[in-house]
């Protein structure tokens, strides 16, 4: 009689299959994250540089990333919220969670990297690449924390008490919940970027531009107003009345000392709230009002070009061998710096430095009729109604 050896499978064998899975899917996710992070870096570099200038064709044309990662993006939202669930309650079942992280390393995770290769901005532009690089990091990031979480010695997570720690490798049951909750909104950000296509997200981002303009001239407006106001001298006068003891003191002690110029200090003193002065001898004021009338019509211009340049975009991008993503990249470079401009310039009103307000107003003004040279042709032509309305707004900017 011939004896047959079976072998069973122990809890302890599948446990371990488990933790040597969770190992291997925490080094694949921190592999793609730093793909995805190099691919961040090379647009960072060169921001100003043209996109057809440094990276090469798409590999695979065909494929729309926007439309991959939103795909993988919800499996994986999927995928996510049934581990989730399976960490936290008994039985831990340590198969069941062997196969959700099979088919996450098996289809979304890889695809949220390949999309992001795919997303080359040479055909997507550096701002579309830069930004769906940058949501897909984020998906990666929250998915690792979440694998983390997995309890490596096959009991569910369960509540922890405040100031005590959780098993080594998983935590407490909170900080899972909690960790599924950021992964649902990356996740979630994610298929919004996506839907969104290529022409809503420039635009986006244009509006996004424009509101930081809008906030710049409303702070600025708000500045001008309160300076010199009934209620700010009011506010000097019981000051003055309140600390009279103590001013009558500062001005005996300056004439003991003989300094001469004790207006002129005194002058610096009320001024050090970086209110215009009331005599405004470096022309502050009619340089804010200036500056408030052009501030208007940059936010006109943002507006204008997305409803008549940025809404006749495609949703997906453009064929391959077209200027546009090129004259994109240029475009959207201006677009981005005339805010940090303008904030840097509303930082020279406040600090009533007249040399600097002029340097800066001549740049800001001259990133604005860069803008509209560039934005001047449609992208198919040679002129339409929106190019006789640049040439209008380049003629006000001039004389407001």
């Amino acid at each position: 009689m011939s004896s047959s050896t079976t072998t069973t499978t122990t809890p302890a064998t599948g446990l371990e299959a488990l933790n040597n899975l969770v190992t291997s899917t925490l080094d694949l996710i921190t592999r793609l994250e730093t793909v995805v992070a190099s691919l961040t870096a090379e647009n960072a570099q060169r921001p100003d540089r043209p996109s057809t200038e440094e990276q090469s064709s798409n590999p695979h044309p065909e494929i729309n990333p926007l439309l991959l990662a939103s795909d993988a993006s919800t499996l994986l939202r999927a995928h996510a919220t049934k581990l989730s669930l399976l960490i936290i309650n008994e039985p831990f079942t340590p198969s069941a969670i062997i196969s959700i992280l099979r088919q996450l390393t098996a289809g979304p995770l890889p695809g949220l990297a390949s999309a992001a290769q795919i997303c080359v901005a040479s055909q997507w532009t550096k701002t579309i690449s830069a930004d769906l690089a940058y949501r897909i990091s984020r998906v990666l990031k929250e998915t690792r924390g979440l694998v983390e979480k997995i309890p490596g010695d096959g009991k569910a997570l369960k509540d922890t008490p405040a100031g005590a720690g959780g098993n080594k490798r998983g935590g407490g049951k909170q900080g899972s919940v909690a960790n599924t909750g950021t992964l649902w909104a990356a996740c979630d950000e994610l298929v919004a970027f996506a839907k969104r296509g290529f022409a809503g997200n420039v635009i986006k981002k244009t509006e996004e531009m424009k509101d930081t303009v809008k906030d710049v001239m409303e702070e600025l407006k708000e500045w001008g107003e309160e300076t010199g106001s009934d209620d700010d001298e009011e506010e000097e006068e019981e000051e003055d009345e309140n600390e009279d003891e103590d001013v009558k003191g500062v001005m005996q002690s300056l004439e003991a000392a003989k300094i001469a110029d004790t207006q002129a200090m005194l002058d610096d003193l009320m001024n050090s709230s970086s209110y215009i002065p009331r005599d405004d001898p470096d022309k502050i004021r009619e340089r804010l009002e200036s500056c408030l009338r052009r501030l208007r019509l940059v936010t006109l211009l943002y507006q204008a070009v997305a409803k008549r340049r940025f809404k006749s975009l495609p949703q997906a991008a453009p064929a391959e061998g077209s200027d546009i993503p090129k004259r994109l990249d240029e475009i959207m470079v201006l677009l981005k710096k005339i805010p940090e401009r303008f904030g840097s310039l509303a930082l020279a009103f406040y600090e009533l430095d007249p040399v600097e307000i002029d340097k800066l107003m001549d740049q800001c003004f001259f990133d604005c009729f860069a803008v509209a040279e560039l934005l001047i042709k449609p992208w198919d032509g040679e002129k339409d109604e929106f190019s006789d309305w640049v040439v209008k707004f380049q003629a006000e900017v001039k004389k407001a």
